[in-house]
């Protein structure tokens, strides 16, 4: 896993890059926000391919628990990827109330991000 850092209007962005999943289970997310936050990192990028397919079957619970614990810390989340493979009304919807918010987005780019 590498962490590139990126800088934007002052905030210091950690982009996650690896050729394998790193969030595999709850506490993966967890302590990665954890890790990241101690490195000075206010708002991370991750891509969809480093996240188990689990986190996207909204009906696991999985990605409650991790989303909701990036919004109790108000650590931004930019998760980035293609979501049209996983089907389901419920995790579209999902993803469009999660884009309203401020602390976690689904976006297609790296740039977006």
């Amino acid at each position: 896993m590498i962490i590139e850092t990126q800088h934007m209007n002052g905030t210091k962005i950690a982009e996650v890059i690896s050729e394998v999943q790193i969030i595999t289970k709850a506490r993966d997310g967890i302590d990665l926000m954890g890790n990241l936050y101690y490195q000075g990192f206010i708002k991370i990028v991750i891509y969809e391919k480093n996240i188990t397919p689990d986190f996207f079957d909204l009906k696991s619970g999985f990605a409650g628990e991790i989303l909701q614990k990036f919004s109790t810390y108000r650590i931004p989340l930019a998760i980035v990827g293609d979501f049209a493979k996983y089907p389901g009304k419920s995790l579209n919807d999902f993803i469009l109330e999660s884009n309203k918010g401020r602390h976690v987005s689904f976006v297609s780019t790296s740039a977006e991000a």
